[in-house]
């Protein structure tokens, strides 16, 4: 029963590294890590066992003998702790050293575990299926750290970045402009007679109205855009690196993508459509995150009472700029 669920946990290949200077025993164990269901890699010395691990795609486990050359198996053990950036390498020591110094040595140094020569085979494999554990859990909290930072992050209904996420996209440009000049555009988007939506087919055809059009938004935009949910029905888009005419068209591809087709509630197709305002942030006249959206915002409205399904672009007059910007510095701590 034991030898059963042993061969049911190691279904899944990994692979290992195997770090022994000694050809037999590198063979022997080659043989029994491939009968046990690893994929193994072999090196013979220290250094090919730390360029191993050291490298872009270092196995997730490690065998390695204590005395080698080039590096000793705890001073392997050691570099590749050093390295913070890198998924985590489960290592185990092997040595004919019995001291319990030596083994104090090897784990102070980075080791995760310690087996001395001669080992029992079944030994050996169970201390792999420890490590493969201690490898499944880290990966379970990582994924699930993962998550969390992304709900933090996205809105929960339409998947695309959340309001905090979308500002601090704008202030992540607005601090490279400092450094590199440039201009980047925002692009401020409302959903047309969105209440007629809830009201006439109700909150889950308006929440397949939200996440149709976060869809399409991000369907139109470059990779390197930001998208967010803005609040209700509104969307922000920033778009680096842009000026009044490519922000402009961004929006009316984004516009025309909309409106494109409608959905379907039930059996009465919905159409929609947005308004969009715009407004351009040029490192002659630099505006603050604040002072960017009222622009956007003034634009929106523009577009809203001219007719709707239309783009506005923000004037950016000098005089409006200046206030704007004095606002904004008012407004700093």
């Amino acid at each position: 029963m034991r030898r059963s669920t042993m061969i049911d946990e190691l279904t899944i290949p990994l692979r290992i590294l195997v770090a022994d200077d000694d050809p037999l025993a590198r063979s022997m164990l080659h043989a029994f890590l491939t009968q046990w269901g690893y994929q193994v890699i072999a090196v013979n010395d220290g250094l090919a066992a730390a360029a191993v691990l050291e490298g872009p795609d270092a196995p997730p486990l490690a065998l390695l003998d204590w005395m080698m050359p080039g590096l000793e198996g705890p001073e392997v053990c050691r570099r590749v702790r050093a390295l913070h950036d890198r998924s985590y390498v489960y290592m185990l020591v092997v040595t004919s050293r019995a001291h319990r110094g030596d083994m104090f040595k090897a784990l102070e140094g980075g080791a995760d575990d310690y087996l001395t020569k001669p080992f029992d085979s079944d030994e050996l494999r169970t201390r792999l299926l420890v490590g493969r554990r201690i490898l499944d859990l880290q990966n379970k909290l990582i994924a699930a750290r993962e998550e969390l930072r992304f709900k933090a992050t996205h809105d929960a209904l339409t998947g695309i970045a959340n309001r905090a996420t979308a500002l601090e996209a704008i202030h992540r440009e607005r601090s490279r402009q400092v450094r590199e000049a440039g201009s980047f555009g925002v692009v401020l988007l409302d959903i047309d007679h969105f209440k007629r939506v809830n009201d006439g087919y109700g909150h889950m055809a308006g929440d397949l109205a939200l996440k149709t059009v976060a869809k399409r938004i991000m369907a139109s935009v470059r990779p390197y855009d930001t998208v967010g949910r803005y609040g209700g029905e509104e969307f922000l888009v920033v778009a680096p690196l842009s000026d009044a005419a490519g922000t402009l068209s961004l929006a009316e591809r984004i516009r025309r993508c909309v409106e494109s087709e409608p959905i379907a509630a039930g059996t009465s197709p919905i159409r929609l459509t947005v308004s969009c305002g715009i407004a351009i942030c040029y490192s002659e006249a630099p505006l603050e995150a604040e002072a960017l959206l009222y622009l956007a915002d003034e634009a929106l409205y523009r577009a809203k009472e001219t007719g709707r399904n239309r783009c506005e672009i923000a004037n950016v007059d000098p005089v409006l700029v200046r206030s704007l910007r004095s606002s904004s510095d008012e407004m700093m701590p």
